[in-house]
């Protein structure tokens, strides 16, 4: 995710290896598209409050991911910055939560985040000369094909895995109760984590990274609830932040990231959450026959499509 801040650069590459676990913790911030080392430190410490095989998976998948950059010679600047990282860390969790704790888990884990390097720089050079970067596909692609996988190999699958991403149809009526807990469950479900008080420690560690960031994560956390109610989406995955997380990454990405802050990409940038809880509804029917699993690709095909019309749309403005 190209975020970027020169100022920091230079000093990590100075500090070795203390530049290599700073820029482990700036991946975590990562996922949600923000290098600000405290921020990355906040949300590790929500991963670990979540349980410690959560925290534990999400730093291992980070740490080697990064090594991997690292051993790789990927350009110093890329990797400090922690866009080396964030795959691994979601594909760290995604896997311990899929597939158990378990001796082969961490095999998968480790394989998981060096493919995921590997497949950041061949999204970046795919997608480059269109002006997108490869946000968070690795992730998906890795983890997508190893929990589809599972189900083959005796020694890694332990039986039916948690459900991951998965709306299903249910009540719909829904209380106060039920929208706090969406609120805050929609930050969390970014990481694969339904645990309303790890959705808000995140977002104390977005309000670090700035004003206009954790407005924009609420705003599309809030859309994104209006939306799937009028849509009529069950209750229950509402509340669980099911629909929600989507529309979180999108909001960040076009309302703090990747556009310009005006009126015109403020709208544009809620106008892709309410598309993304659209389309989770639409990939999670996709993936169902085969057992895939929806993942944040929502928020990929939606921030791409969307930045990829800015070019041919006057009134946006990409960050400088």
């Amino acid at each position: 995710m190209p975020v970027t801040e020169p100022d920091i650069v230079g000093e990590l590459q100075e500090r070795e290896p203390s530049g290599y676990l700073l820029a482990s913790v700036r991946g975590v911030g990562q996922v949600d598209l923000q290098p600000l080392i405290w921020t990355g430190l906040v949300i590790l410490a929500a991963l670990w409050s979540a349980g410690w095989e959560i925290g534990l998976f999400a730093t291992l998948g980070t740490l080697v991911s990064t090594a991997t950059a690292y051993a790789l010679g990927v350009d110093r600047s890329n990797i400090v910055l922690g866009l080396q990282g964030y795959s691994g860390c979601l594909t760290g969790i995604a896997l311990v939560i899929s597939l158990g704790h378990h001796p082969a888990t961490y095999v998968l884990a480790v394989t998981g985040a060096v493919l995921c390097t590997v497949l950041t720089a061949t999204l970046t050079t795919l997608l480059g000369p269109y002006g997108l970067t490869a946000l968070t596909a690795p992730f998906c692609l890795v983890s997508g094909v190893m929990v589809l996988g599972a189900p083959s190999f005796s020694r890694i699958w332990n039986g039916a895995p948690k459900q991951v991403s998965s709306p299903t149809s249910g009540e719909t009526a829904i209380s106060w109760d039920d929208l706090w807990h969406a609120f805050f469950t929609n930050v969390s479900q970014v990481f694969l984590v339904d645990e309303w008080y790890v959705g808000l420690i995140m977002l104390v560690g977005l309000a670090l990274a700035g004003v206009r960031v954790v407005l924009f994560a609420a705003a599309g956390s809030v859309v994104s609830i209006v939306a799937a109610w009028a849509l009529g989406a069950p209750t229950e995955q509402i509340r669980e932040g099911i629909y929600g997380y989507n529309a979180v990454l999108v909001a960040i990405a076009l309302g703090a990231v990747f556009l310009s802050g005006t009126v015109a990409n403020g709208a544009y940038a809620l106008f892709g959450a309410v598309a993304s809880t659209g389309l989770t509804a639409s990939l999670t029917s996709f993936f169902k026959p085969f057992g895939g699993h929806t993942f944040t690709w929502p928020f990929i095909l939606t921030t791409w499509a969307l930045m990829a019309a800015v070019p041919l749309l006057p009134r946006l403005r990409r960050s400088d």
